[in-house]
């Protein structure tokens, strides 16, 4: 049965397609911008009409969805270009929603902070004994405007991914209130504190000023705590949830996948995406194979769905 390439693919176990990948789009002001990222070699922060372009060929080649990103003109302590109605995302969701992509794209936008803090971190910073500490509860609050407005603006998911505690909950009762109960959540229920998380803090301009995420992001060596923020999540409202990273912990969607019922998409992130990227370009890996290898392997543990830098690229291949 694997003499050949149609009896492979006949009994195949696995199947990728391009609707099953998500494009991450790192949205940023001005016109005619395409400033590519160095550390992530074929990923660009985007003026919104380029944004539009880029939609318009993902929708082309039959990829998913978008998952968009925002980098504003300024930042500060309260992150008011998460929220404000001209948000450079709030923007690029109009414009999208607008375009022929928006047709056959489900159009995700991120639902954080850190990247519209002047401190980085994705909720509400308070000086306490001497010492900075990210405030749980007083963050809700502004998470839940933010998924508002971004809904308002034009998103068909909201995706929280800031990991604060009853963040999904006020979400959905927010959501409820301003009658867009028919927008999906799109929970990073389990999102780990990862050192692969680098390339993107370049990317979205995120990296925190002082400390660092572990306070609310989840340890790494943890699967059953893992299922319980899922739980957790699910229990407050979540309708989909989505694990990262990705491939270094397949073994955390495998064990989502046989506990829940509801989707689950995996995050295939900036730092899997750039060190096989540096190994394409030293002549290491061969890069196709390699690149449709990785995504298998995610979609084989349990994931329905891939958010990957590598999805315009993958969808060429698989057509």
């Amino acid at each position: 049965m694997r003499r050949t390439e149609p009896l492979r693919a006949l009994v195949r176990e696995t199947r990728l397609e391009p609707g099953a990948l998500i494009l991450p789009l790192f949205l940023c002001p001005g016109e005619g911008v395409r400033k590519e990222i160095a550390s992530m070699p074929g990923v660009f922060n985007l003026s919104v009409d380029e944004a539009v372009k880029e939609a318009e060929a993902a929708a082309a080649l039959g990829i998913g969805g978008l998952l968009l990103f925002g980098l504003p003109e300024t930042k500060d302590e309260e992150a008011t270009g998460a929220w404000a109605d001209d948000g450079i995302v709030q923007q690029g969701l109009r414009a999208l929603k607008s375009s022929s992509a928006a047709k056959s794209l489900v159009v995700m936008a991120d639902v954080c902070l850190c990247e519209y803090t002047s401190h980085g971190h994705c909720g509400i910073v308070k000086r306490k004994g001497g010492e900075y500490e990210v405030e749980n509860d007083s963050s809700l609050g502004l998470l839940a405007k933010t998924a508002v407005s971004l809904a308002k603006a034009g998103a068909d998911v909201v995706a929280p991914s800031d990991m604060m505690d009853g963040r999904v909950a006020a979400i959905r009762d927010a959501l409820d209130a301003e009658e867009l109960e028919q927008t999906p959540i799109l929970s990073y229920a389990a999102k780990f504190a990862s050192a692969f998380y680098g390339p993107f803090r370049e990317a979205a301009d995120s990296a925190p000023q002082f400390g660092d995420r572990r306070s609310y992001q989840m340890d790494g060596a943890n699967v059953r705590e893992a299922m319980r923020e899922i739980d957790l999540d699910l229990a407050e409202g979540a309708d989909m949830i989505l694990m990262k990273p990705a491939m270094p912990y397949l073994d955390v969607i495998r064990a989502a996948r046989e506990q829940f019922t509801a989707p689950i998409g995996a995050y295939q992130v900036s730092g899997e995406y750039s060190m096989l990227q540096a190994a394409f370009a030293k002549g290491w890996l061969e890069p196709q194979r390699a690149m449709l290898e990785s995504l298998v392997s995610i979609r084989r543990a349990g994931a329905g769905f891939i958010v990957t830098y590598f999805a315009v690229e993958a969808a060429k291949v698989l057509g």
